[in-house]
């Protein structure tokens, strides 16, 4: 009697329908009963199952889902079970609308197979033991705009006013004086492009060089070559500082190449450059840094090479 009577108030309930079957039993709901443009509405729908009941899951996917007027925007479901054995699957799809030529929506019924199980059979091996119907809803188009409204006159029928002749030209004074403001702008610019022109990296004045020149000259002239580790410093700041020296008389990016490929460079470079003088100074520098240890020259040869570097950097 009891379940009877929970059967009829729900019947009742706005929103909520139901179906029922001696082994499963189904409800369908809405949370809202009237929606308009964009908005969403969730229908769930509760299928109860006794104990050893179950149904099909795929008979409930959205893609079955009949529906008209409406999107299907998402979908889930759950499943429980409680103290009985009975097992509760709770399916909610949200749906909305875009259409504004139906006075309601709807959900069409569905049909949901119910199976009984067997121990150690599978599901999909049986054979439905029957089925129930989901119940549809219909959902109301509404707004909340009252209905019949009259038409609201948003724009004025009169004739624009006509523009005084000052007006008509402010259209043109304004362009001119944004010119105007602009020359002072362009100006800052162009000084700065040409400052920065002049004192671009790379570009050093006459003492500057002289002064480079000098300070290099007066290292090589401190170089101790009296043991084996300083000879190979010595030969290393030789060949550094004969690269910047050809490299800055030349134009020829000296420090990266080598010495087969500065060789040619300085065939055709323009310069004042001793290329034979530089060329053979470079080689014996090479032979002492990478050679092996019994191949390095001696500590004359060393100070002879020394003497040979200041005279191509220019020094007495």
């Amino acid at each position: 009697m009891t379940r009877v009577l929970a059967f009829l108030v729900l019947a009742l309930l706005p929103g909520v329908a139901l179906a029922a079957d001696p082994a499963v039993q189904v409800r369908s709901s809405v949370d809202r009963t009237a929606i308009w443009v964009a908005d969403r509405v969730t229908f769930t729908v509760d299928v109860v199952c006794d104990r050893g009941v179950d149904i099909l899951l795929d008979d409930l996917a959205k893609e079955k889902l009949r529906v008209n007027g409406l999107d299907i925007l998402s979908s889930d479901a759950t499943a429980t079970t409680d103290a009985a054995e009975r097992t509760t699957h709770r399916l909610r799809y949200v749906l909305t609308t875009y259409r504004v030529d139906l006075p309601s929506v709807s959900v069409e019924p569905i049909s949901v197979r119910y199976y009984a199980r067997r121990p150690g059979q599978r599901l999909q091996d049986m054979a439905p033991a029957g089925e129930v119907t989901v119940p549809g809803t219909v959902i109301a188009f509404r707004s909340t705009l009252p209905d019949n409204q009259p038409a609201s006159g948003l724009r004025d029928a009169r004739v624009a006013a006509t523009r005084l002749p000052f007006f008509t030209r402010a259209q043109q004074i304004g362009l001119a004086l944004v010119v105007v403001s602009l020359a002072p702008a362009l100006l800052v610019a162009a000084a700065a492009v040409r400052r920065r022109t002049v004192r671009r990296p790379g570009h050093r004045s006459a003492r500057q060089v002289k002064k480079d020149r000098d300070d290099t000259l007066e290292r090589l002239r401190a170089l101790d070559v009296a043991t084996e580790e300083e000879r190979r410093r010595a030969y290393d700041e030789i060949s550094t500082a004969v690269r910047a020296h050809v490299a800055a008389s030349s134009g020829v990016p000296a420090a990266s190449l080598t010495a087969g490929e500065l060789d040619a460079a300085l065939a055709g470079a323009r310069g004042r450059v001793p290329r034979e003088s530089v060329m053979a100074l470079l080689a014996t520098c090479d032979e002492a840094r990478y050679g092996p240890s019994h191949a390095l020259p001696s500590a004359q040869a060393c100070r002879e090479a020394l003497a040979t570097a200041q005279q191509v950097l220019g020094g007495r």
